[in-house]
């Protein structure tokens, strides 16, 4: 790589500097901002980082916080940025895998041990009703044993949650933001099958009063998400290292199947973005920066970080930034 290239993807980097490097060189009585987008997890799964949690989001607007997914060490995320678990008001989960849901019963059981006040709405694609139901079933000894406190007053945890399931094309307001939802390309189940009928993988876009985010959760090459992405100030879009993440699974489990592999690596090239399809999403929405999460490659540091930057530039001009966890934008 040249110097000037690095120059250049540094210089790319800098208008999406995260919040941390921003706040380098004190500003004297700054206005908070209405909104922010915490990226709490970039790690996808399914192998867990010594360095980075799994995929979670934290978006703050006019004094609301929400969830998008909620992989494992959210509720540990959060506390390091200062929101407890009683605060947030609602979640959204793109879908089932369990790296974007592990986390949703630690906050459940800490919204229930710390008494939260409000009712926690979880939107999310078919199925979640189902989940969110299993995971209040699996509360039911710890919540009827309580505090091993006889006379005690029982909580039921049901009682604080309610679910809305979504479907490609929904559409609602919600506390002062549009959300639309488009079901994406991270499934593969043929046009018509039961399980295309019963699960989708969505992307959410987030209309703020005075920006507009866009979340594509795990997709592949996507024109519905092209179109809900259109124009959008800020593109959060995951990135897969199919070479690194395949390499990572074999040190992991080394007696893995030679077709299981085989089947795993056509999934992460077909149903994921990797670098060159990122910068093809962003340039083809028309979107104003770009955001890069969700990526099992190169960690934190790697001179692979500007290998991605170099391929997303490619095919976009705009400015990148790849995500570490707490990152602010």
């Amino acid at each position: 790589m040249t110097k000037s290239w690095l120059w250049l993807a540094l210089l790319l980097a800098l208008p999406l500097a995260p919040a941390a490097a921003q706040q380098a060189a004190p500003v004297a009585e700054a206005p908070a901002p209405a909104n922010r987008w915490i990226t709490l997890g970039t790690r996808g799964g399914p192998i867990a980082s010594a360095t980075r949690s799994q995929p979670a989001n934290l978006l703050l607007n006019a004094g609301r916080a929400y969830l998008v997914d909620v992989g494992d060490g959210t509720a540990g995320q959060l506390a390091k940025v200062g929101i407890p678990a009683n605060r947030i008001d609602a979640v959204f989960v793109s879908h089932l895998h369990f790296d974007h849901t592990a986390g949703l019963a630690g906050l459940l059981g800490l919204r229930w041990q710390t008494n939260a006040a409000n009712r926690l709405t979880i939107y999310g694609p078919p199925g979640t009703a189902q989940m969110v139901e299993g995971l209040l079933a699996s509360m039911v000894p710890g919540t009827t044993a309580g505090y091993g406190v006889p006379g005690a007053p029982e909580a039921d945890p049901r009682a604080q949650v309610e679910v809305i399931e979504l479907r490609d094309g929904a559409g609602f307001d919600l506390d002062g933001m549009s959300v639309r939802a488009r079901n994406n390309t991270h499934y593969s189940f043929a046009a018509g099958s039961d399980l295309a009928e019963r699960f989708e993988s969505l992307s959410f876009r987030f209309d703020l009063p005075n920006r507009s985010i866009v979340y594509t959760g795990d997709t592949g090459p996507s024109r519905a998400v092209e179109e809900l992405a259109s124009g959008a100030d800020l593109l959060v879009a995951e990135m897969m290292d199919v070479e690194d993440t395949i390499a990572n699974v074999r040190r992991n489990s080394p007696d893995l199947d030679p077709r299981v592999a085989a089947g795993m690596e056509q999934h992460l090239r077909t149903h994921h973005l990797l670098p060159k399809n990122v910068g093809e999403l962003a340039a083809r929405a028309g979107v104003k920066s770009v955001v890069v999460t969700h990526f099992v490659g190169a960690e934190t540091g790697s001179p692979a970080h500007f290998d991605y930057l170099r391929e997303i530039a490619r095919h976009y001009a705009g400015p990148v930034v790849i995500a570490d966890d707490l990152d602010g934008y």
